[in-house]
C-alpha cells in the first residue's frame, strides 16, 4: 500500500500536465478599450501590424514614435497605416486626456489585484525554468524567481471561460521562436501575467494573453502577440504584430492611403502578407462615423482581386471614379474578404478635395498677389499659390480683427472669389499662412 501512494505521488510530481479550478478574473475597467497602454511611450521599426487601439499617458504624442501618425481634424486622436485602431495621447484634445487617466489608473488597478491574489495552485514551478511541452490548466500560479518560457513553449489549456493568473515577481522572457498554445478553447483575454520586473518576447515568438508589467515590454524581431501589452513604463516592437483576438486576420496590412490625383481620389495600400485573401471591398461616407451610421456607398462595382496565400509584399491601387465635391473632406473603409466569406474593416482614412485649384508639375514658392478688383462690390479675386508639399490657410478678418473667412487648401494655385454680400463697407485684411510663411494684404470693400 505505502509503494502504491509513493508511485502516486511520483507520477503527480514529473507529470508535464497540471490540473486546478480557475481563480477569478482581473478587471481591466477602461483599460481594455486599447490593445497596448503605456506610460511613457510606444515605439515601433519595421513592419508593425497592431489591430486595435493605442494609448499613452501621461506622455505626449511625441513618445509614440515610429508609427506615422496623422492627426484627425477633430484633435482627439491619430491615425496611423500600421494600426487598424485609433491612436491616442495625454496631450490630446479633450475627453482623451481624462479617459487616459483613468484607463492608465486602472491599468495600476488592475496590476495590484493581479498581484495580490492570495493562495496560488502552484508555487515554483520548474523553478521559473519552463524547459517546453508543459501544460498549464486554469489556476493560480506564482513565482519568485525570473520565468523563462523555452524554445518549446507551453500549451494553455482549459474552457473559453477559465481563467489564468501568472504572478511573477522579477523578469518574464520567452525564448526565440517559443509558442504560447492554446487549446480546448482557451481565451487571450482570460490570461493575465502580473510582471513585477521586465517583459521579453523573443524573436518570431507567438505569445498569447494580457501582460501586466511595471516595467518595459519589449517585442523583438517578429513577435506575435494575441491579447494585450499593458506597461507601468514603455513598450518598445519591431516588426511585430498584435491582435486582441486569436484569430489572425486574413491580411496584414503595413499601409493604407489616399491621394487627389487627376480630378479623382486614389486609394493605395500594401500587404505585407495575405493569408486565404479573397479579395477587397472599398467604401467611401463624408462622414467620419458613416460605416456605424449606415451612411456609406460601395466605391467598387466588382470585388477587387486579392492574392490568396502571399508571404511577400503587395501593392494595390483604386481609382474612385465617384464624383466628389470641391473643399469635402471623405472617408474611406478598406475590407479585406477572406475565402471563408470573414470581413475585416480597415480604416477609416481621410481626404480632403482641394478647392478650384490648378496642381501643376511642381510650385517652387508660396506667394499670394492683391486681389482684384480692388476697391470692390461685393465680389473680389484672390490669386495665390501654395508650393509642393505644403497645405495652407486663407483667411480674412474686418478692421477689428474679427475673422468673416476661412479655408483650408492643398498644393496648388487658386484663383479664389470671394462674395462679400451681406458685410459692411470697410478695410479687410486676407492671410494665407502655411508652416513656412505668413503672407498679408489689404483690401477695401466700398459699397
Amino acid at each position: 500500500m505505502k509503494k502504491m501512494i509513493l508511485l502516486i505521488s511520483m507520477i503527480f510530481i514529473i507529470s508535464s500536465t497540471i490540473f486546478c479550478d480557475g481563480p477569478a478574473t482581473v478587471d481591466l475597467g477602461t483599460a481594455g478599450n486599447y490593445v497596448i497602454l503605456a506610460k511613457t511611450g510606444v515605439s515601433t521599426t519595421g513592419t508593425t501590424a497592431i489591430v486595435g487601439n493605442i494609448g499613452v499617458s501621461p506622455a505626449a504624442a511625441t513618445y509614440i514614435t515610429g508609427f506615422g501618425l496623422i492627426m484627425d481634424p477633430s484633435g482627439t486622436f491619430s491615425t496611423s497605416s500600421l494600426v487598424t485602431g485609433r491612436v491616442y495621447a495625454a496631450d490630446y484634445t479633450e475627453p482623451t486626456p481624462s479617459n487616459l487617466t483613468t484607463a492608465i489608473s486602472n491599468v495600476e488597478t488592475a496590476y495590484t489585484d493581479a498581484a495580490g491574489r492570495l493562495n496560488p495552485d502552484f508555487t515554483e514551478l520548474y523553478a521559473g525554468n519552463l524547459p517546453g511541452g508543459q501544460t498549464l490548466v486554469p489556476g493560480l500560479y506564482k513565482w519568485s524567481s525570473v520565468v523563462l518560457i523555452s524554445a518549446g513553449g507551453v500549451t494553455i489549456s482549459g474552457n473559453p471561460d477559465d481563467v489564468w493568473i501568472f504572478q511573477i515577481s522579477q523578469n518574464l522572457t520567452v525564448a526565440d521562436g517559443a509558442i504560447v498554445t492554446l487549446s480546448g478553447g482557451a481565451q487571450p483575454q482570460n490570461i493575465f501575467w502580473q510582471i513585477a520586473g521586465g517583459t521579453t518576447i523573443g524573436t518570431t515568438a507567438q505569445f498569447k494573453g494580457i501582460i501586466l508589467c511595471q516595467t518595459l515590454i519589449s517585442l523583438n524581431t517578429g513577435a506575435t502577440l494575441s491579447g494585450r501589452l499593458l506597461a507601468q513604463t514603455a513598450v518598445t516592437l519591431d516588426a511585430n504584430s498584435v491582435n486582441e483576438s486569436d484569430h489572425p486576420l486574413p491580411v496584414t496590412l503595413s499601409s493604407f492611403t489616399a491621394e487627389f490625383e487627376d480630378d479623382s481620389p486614389v486609394l493605395y495600400w500594401t500587404t505585407q502578407s495575405e493569408t486565404d485573401n479573397l479579395g477587397w471591398n472599398i467604401y467611401r461616407s463624408i462622414s467620419e462615423n458613416g460605416i456605424d451610421e449606415d451612411n456609406y456607398n460601395q466605391t467598387n462595382a466588382d470585388l477587387i482581386s486579392g492574392m490568396g496565400i502571399s508571404t511577400e509584399p503587395t501593392d494595390y491601387t483604386f481609382i474612385d471614379e465617384y464624383p466628389v465635391i470641391e473643399g469635402l473632406t471623405y472617408w474611406y473603409w478598406l475590407e479585406s474578404v477572406s475565402t471563408t466569406n470573414e470581413l475585416e474593416l480597415h480604416g477609416p482614412i481621410s481626404l480632403e478635395i482641394p478647392i478650384q485649384g490648378i496642381i501643376p508639375n511642381s510650385i517652387a514658392e508660396t506667394t499670394m498677389n492683391s486681389n482684384y478688383p480692388n476697391p470692390f462690390n461685393p465680389r473680389t479675386t484672390i490669386n495665390f499659390s501654395i508650393e509642393e508639399g505644403e497645405k495652407g490657410t486663407l483667411s480674412i478678418y474686418n478692421i477689428k480683427g474679427q475673422e468673416v473667412f476661412n479655408q483650408r487648401f492643398e498644393t496648388g494655385e487658386y484663383n479664389l472669389e470671394w462674395n462679400a454680400d451681406g458685410l459692411s463697407s470697410g478695410i479687410y485684411f486676407y492671410r494665407l499662412q502655411t508652416s513656412s510663411k505668413n503672407i498679408t494684404k489689404k483690401m477695401i470693400l466700398m459699397k
